[in-house]
């Protein structure tokens, strides 16, 4: 037999089982058991809740880590109401509670908490940064990681592992976000659907963790289930070097590792990339591009946010100043980052170069601060462009390195970062500060502590069976790559109502039609055409509760992603994907399809829809597995999970 890869070592040492034995077949998944989990506050609210409603009385996991990094903008007391409510269920259940101002959830994971050889489940679609460290790190819908905290494994369909061979080493200017951006301009942002990448070659051994993590991130943006990079010596000294040394073991592939595909990337023939708006696959050479005028450069988000980002940019910046029509941001992604920059000089050599500093969140990549300009160019080195995603809906976002966007701040316009000449290029600490003192770890025992609940949390709707049939109208009839963006807006407006379903759901399709919500309660929900791979992006389950909410059913598409493909499952909504790819074309909003025999398609995974106007009709299937097909029936994976652990 062939050796293993990295990613089947971590498969293979926590699979529970495979989907009735058919591991490998198309459409099987394997049940993964969860060592950690992490949330963040906008999606941890609501995964809360559900954790709350299975009524297990502590976490079942080695570590949980909840992360307050998102909703920081206090413009009302629903964020701080929130923030109260996930620090009393941490004390209840067992959890870590990370507080506003620690940082953000992917870095902070990475610096304190993640392991080698271990898997986690964040309900945060850019958990997989933790794959720098050799983890199995995966996103999901918060109702996923609820059940992972329950000890419920975590389900997902097999995948294939994708071996990307790095040769040769970086030159100076170009960073390994412009890695990750070469494959998305190879691949595209479907080219990872059902994969894991993992990277090998000589070339890894030349990348730091900090670096890792950047092209790990971005994976999602590819689609990816996740990716992972060896832990070698490189991960042994940055352990070190956060005082976990003990956390170290070696996990690399073996000589002789099979893999389903292989991608080669020289690392020395790279060049500064940059992704156009408004999707992160439109990559182009910098200098393609270069003289264009630029408003504003943010360096920050979980992509580019760390103590080596920092320090590279302050490097360019250094005795050099802001242009004079451009602002420049610099969000650190976490409280370590800040002190470490602060004790080095770094900070004042942003604060002299001209540079607003942020507090260590999220913020301009998700639509919370830093909105541009109208019809302003905005470089950021975050990880998402969609349209409107930065707060300013006519934006247009580009994403790019760290090295390119403190040259482009300089210069005020795009500007190849080795058109400055040579910069003296920062080393990776020995050791990083190590101030645990905005964790607070849960007791022994916490199940008397009192639950601080504000009028932003609503309470849990009901979600019933799925009924026999369904009929209803086309509610809306999309295209290719809609984002959970499209779905259901970031920005802080609607971000603090990601605790209160009824009065998010007020925002679904915002972005795509302001009419959907009252369309749908006026014809008692429906259902939703989408075109190839439908709800890519966040992992945010609410782009699934708020149609469900407003009583969509069904959705038919091409293809989904991954994460909201199952989010549907979870919230109760049937996905289906054309037969024909062919009678996407013929259908158009307003029409009235009738899914009649819904028990009899999902027994069968064939479905006969028939328009009820034209009286014509085409084929679905939904391609899930038994246990799906149950959570359905039963309305949802949390009445299913319910049901299993009181036996009703």
């Amino acid at each position: 037999m062939p050796g293993k890869s990295v990613a089947r070592k971590l498969l293979d040492s926590h699979v529970v089982k495979a989907d009735n034995g058919k591991r490998g077949m198309k459409g099987s998944e394997i049940l993964v058991r969860i060592d950690q989990t992490l949330t963040q506050d906008t999606t941890g609210t609501m995964a809360y809740l559900q954790f709350e409603a299975l009524g297990v009385p502590r976490v079942k996991t080695e570590r949980s880590v909840s992360y307050v990094d998102h909703n920081l903008l206090q413009v009302g007391f629903e964020n701080a109401d929130d923030h109260n409510f996930l620090q009393d269920m941490a004390a209840k259940y067992g959890i870590i509670f990370s507080r506003p101002g620690n940082g953000i959830c992917h870095q902070v994971h990475l610096e304190r908490f993640g392991l080698p050889g271990k898997t986690l489940l964040g309900s945060d679609s850019h958990t997989p940064t933790a794959g720098a460290l050799g983890m199995l790190a995966m996103g999901a819908g918060g109702l996923d990681v609820a059940l992972a905290m329950a000890g419920f494994p975590f389900s997902l369909p097999d995948p294939k592992v994708v071996r990307v061979t790095l040769t040769g080493r970086l030159q100076p200017m170009v960073g390994a976000k412009d890695i990750i951006l070469e494959l998305l301009r190879r691949l595209t942002v479907k080219g990872g659907v059902g994969k894991i990448f993992e990277y090998g070659g000589e070339g890894v051994s030349t990348l730091s963790v900090p670096q890792r993590g950047t092209i790990a991130n971005m994976g999602a943006e590819l689609g990816a289930t996740t990716s992972v990079f060896p832990s070698d010596e490189v991960t042994k000294r940055f352990l070190e070097a956060q005082g976990r040394a003990s956390d170290w073991i070696p996990l690399t592939a073996d000589p002789d590792a099979a893999y389903d595909e292989e991608i080669s990337v020289d690392l020395s023939a790279l060049e500064p990339l940059i992704a156009l708006p408004h999707m992160p696959d439109k990559v182009v050479p910098v200098r393609q591009v270069a003289g264009t005028p630029v408003d504003q450069c943010f360096i920050g988000s979980c992509t580019n946010s760390s103590y080596y980002d920092l320090a590279v940019s302050a490097a360019i910046l250094r005795g050099r100043h802001v242009a004079e029509k451009t602002s420049l941001v610099i969000g650190p992604g976490s409280r370590q980052t800040l002190l470490m920059i602060a004790r080095a000089g770094i900070l004042s050599d942003f604060v002299e170069a001209g540079a607003r500093i942020l507090e260590c969140a999220c913020g301009p990549c998700i639509g919370i601060g830093q909105a541009p300009r109208t019809g302003g160019i905005s470089l950021r080195t975050s990880n998402r462009n969609f349209e409107g995603r930065s707060g300013t809906k006519d934006a247009l976002v580009h994403l790019v390195s760290a090295e390119t966007a403190a040259a482009s701040a300089i210069a005020g316009v795009i500007t190849d970062p080795r058109d400055l000449g040579p910069v003296p290029l920062p080393e990776m600490p020995g050791r990083f500060v190590s101030d645990d003192s905005l964790f607070v770890f849960p007791k022994a025992t916490g199940e008397n502590a009192t639950i601080r609940r504000g009028p932003n949390i609503a309470a849990l709707p009901d979600f019933e069976p799925l009924p026999a049939s369904i009929e209803g109208e086309i509610l809306l009839r999309v295209g290719d790559d809609i984002t959970t963006d499209h779905i259901l807006p970031a920005g802080s407006k609607i971000m603090s109502l990601r605790s209160n379903l009824p009065a998010i759901s007020e925002y679904c399709f915002a972005a795509v039609d302001p009419s959907f919500p009252a369309r749908a309660r006026a014809t008692g929900g429906g259902i939703l055409v989408g075109g190839e791979n439908y709800g890519q992006g966040s992992s945010r389950e609410h782009a699934a509760l708020s149609p469900r909410f407003l009583g969509v059913r069904a959705v038919i598409a091409l293809s989904y992603a991954r994460i909201h493909r199952q989010n549907l499952v979870n919230a109760g909504i049937l996905p289906l994907v054309f037969e024909n790819a062919g009678d996407y074309n013929g259908l158009k909003q307003g029409d009235r399809l009738s899914i009649v025999d819904v028990f009899g398609g999902l027994k069968a995974d064939r479905f006969e829809v028939r328009n009820v106007a034209t009286g014509k009709g085409f084929f679905a299937r939904h391609g899930l597995s038994d246990r799906q097909v149950g959570m359905l029936l039963a309305g949802g994976a949390l009445n299913a999970a319910r049901r299993e652990l009181t036996g009703i």
